[in-house]
């Protein structure tokens, strides 16, 4: 297992403690009765978000000279999502190798977007406590790297729930409101399905892997349908 992970990230490190460390999941540590909260990956995730966020933050800094902190911020906040470290997770096979309780695997656990999102920073953390900050950092931002031009081309998608409820306190004061209409699809892959209501009228509908990008995708369609992005 150990020597997958290596050649996954290119980085090799003696400190297999800490690569598993980083994979376990705390559903792991409570079926297995271990006790303390650094028996799981979730002191690691916190130390690889910040090695995530400074690696993110030098990867803009240089590559988009023109912008000013609050677009760099934005674009940032995307780039480091959930979703997207989830999408790298996923495509980089990381999830074979997360230690589950028989619970968590059973339920879809293995794919789940937060799972993997939290696997993959805890990842960075071992690296970067393991001695390796500089390959660490190296290997974020060649990754981030290669999605950092479509979070830019598809920024105002990204931002479309903030743009509209900036519209629609502008205009009445009144917020949209976001209602779960169905969720399909398999346990460990559900598919949401949500509608965007403004004044008591749909304005919005929207389909995601999670609420949340249901919610995102709703809020794209009714700024398009008020006329607050032009369609490409």
């Amino acid at each position: 297992m150990f020597n997958e992970i290596f050649k996954i990230f290119g980085i090799e490190t003696e400190r297999t403690d800490l690569i598993q460390l980083a994979l376990t999941h705390p559903s792991y540590v409570q079926e297995n009765n271990i006790s303390g909260c650094s028996d799981s990956y979730e002191r690691l995730e916190f130390l690889g978000d910040a090695v995530l966020k400074l690696a993110a933050s030098l990867l803009l800094y240089q590559k988009y000279q023109e912008l000013p902190e609050g677009q760099l911020s934005k674009i940032r906040s995307f780039l480091v999502s959930d979703n997207i470290l989830a999408e790298f997770a996923l495509s980089l096979g990381i999830n074979k190798y997360l230690r589950l309780s028989k619970s968590e695997e059973k339920c879809g656990g293995r794919n789940r977007i937060s799972n993997n999102a939290c696997t993959l920073e805890a990842l960075f953390g071992a690296f970067y406590l393991a001695g390796r900050e500089k390959e660490i950092q190296d290997f974020i931002i060649n990754l981030l790297n290669s999605k950092v031009d479509i979070v830019v081309a598809n920024l105002d998608k990204y931002n479309a729930k903030e743009f509209l409820q900036e519209y629609t306190q502008l205009q009445d004061r009144q917020l949209p409101v976001y209602n779960l209409v169905r969720t399909s699809g398999p346990a460990h892959k559900p598919i949401f399905e949500v509608e965007v209501l403004y004044n008591g009228n749909i304005i919005g509908f929207g389909k995601g892997a999670t609420k949340k990008i249901a919610e995102q995708n709703a809020a794209y369609e009714a700024c398009l349908k008020l006329g607050l992005f032009s369609k490409n």
